[in-house]
């Protein structure tokens, strides 16, 4: 049956025509943009999981950003802690020489002095975009809280000489570091990593103690009971000195390994979500050429159709 009214033929063509004509914007917008799920109505489970995946991406990189700064702050602390901790080895080295000496106490009194010097250069330096972990600000003070001390005091039992930083265990510095962060019931949770270490600035000021008035102190009447004291007295300020040095160089390690573990963890999410997300350019593009010859055959099957009532003319000739 011919219908001059309903053309059945070219309603199937059109209808072919527009799924055609659907599919080709869908695989050039596929190519235009690199995406084959760009919105929620690509793929609703998709775009969720990908956004969730991507804020955690971003997250981590934020984080790894600013452990970047914060280990640079302790990179410059443990250089500088390092440093004065050599310094410190030579202080040493020149109070031992003393045990020993029959003269020359002014001299390695003029000895030390220049050491404290370089020691109290390096703290001020010890900075890092302001950031101050060896307690360089408070320098003044410590100097002034460890000259209260009698520098020939020699202490009853051991001879120890007597200084603020002996037998040290005060913290100067604690830092919180985020070491680690998990997703748990969509939010962040960060566990920490305290960074503790005794006051620089105290045990610098002890040396400055140790070194002023050394030959007086060395050749007076209790001359030997103040070598003494005062060698033990240094063993004990440099080994806080080392402690400090020590413990930010493992607390450096420790952010440099969250580091490697944020940027490897950060690849992955990205890699997963490029999985779910991005639109497989070979894929698409074989399926473009194929798109353009449905969408010309369509076109040619359309008009075809459309002369279908030409011919019930032909009924009336």
């Amino acid at each position: 049956m011919s219908s001059i009214l309903t053309n059945t033929s070219a309603m199937n063509a059109l209808q072919a025509l527009r799924t055609v004509n659907t599919n080709l914007e869908t695989s050039q917008d596929r190519i235009s943009s690199g995406l084959k799920v760009s919105s929620g109505k690509d793929n609703a489970a998709y775009f969720q999981i990908s956004e969730t995946m991507k804020g955690d991406s971003s997250a981590f990189s934020s984080i790894n950003e600013g452990l970047s700064l914060t280990k640079n702050s302790i990179s410059t602390a443990r250089l500088g802690a390092e440093t004065i901790q050599d310094l410190s080895q030579q202080f040493l080295d020149k109070v031992a020489f003393a045990q020993g000496a029959t003269g020359g106490h002014g001299e390695i009194e003029n000895d030390l002095l220049e050491l404290v010097k370089q020691m109290e250069s390096t703290l001020s330096q010890s900075t890092f975009n302001g950031d101050d972990m060896l307690g360089a600000g408070s320098y003044s003070d410590a100097v002034t809280a460890s000259t209260g001390v009698t520098v020939g005091s020699v202490a009853p039992a051991d001879g120890a000489l007597t200084t603020s930083a002996n037998n040290d265990t005060s913290v100067g510095a604690t830092r919180n570091v985020v070491t680690g962060v998990g997703r748990a019931g969509g939010t962040y949770a960060a566990t920490t990593m305290a960074v503790d270490t005794h006051d620089m600035a105290t045990l610098v000021a002890n040396f400055k103690v140790i070194a002023t008035g050394f030959e007086s102190n060395a050749t007076s009447a209790t001359g030997a009971a103040f070598l003494s004291g005062v060698l033990a007295s240094t063993e004990g300020v440099v080994g806080n000195v080392t402690d400090i040095a020590t413990k930010l160089g493992q607390a450096e390690t420790a952010i440099e390994g969250q580091q490697e573990f944020l940027s490897a963890l950060t690849d992955t999410l990205d890699s997963g979500v490029s999985a779910m997300i991005d639109a497989d350019m070979e894929e698409e593009a074989a399926r473009l050429q194929a798109y353009q010859v449905q969408q010309q055959l369509a076109t040619q099957s359309l008009s075809i159709a459309n002369q279908q009532p030409q011919n019930v003319l032909s009924l009336f000739q």
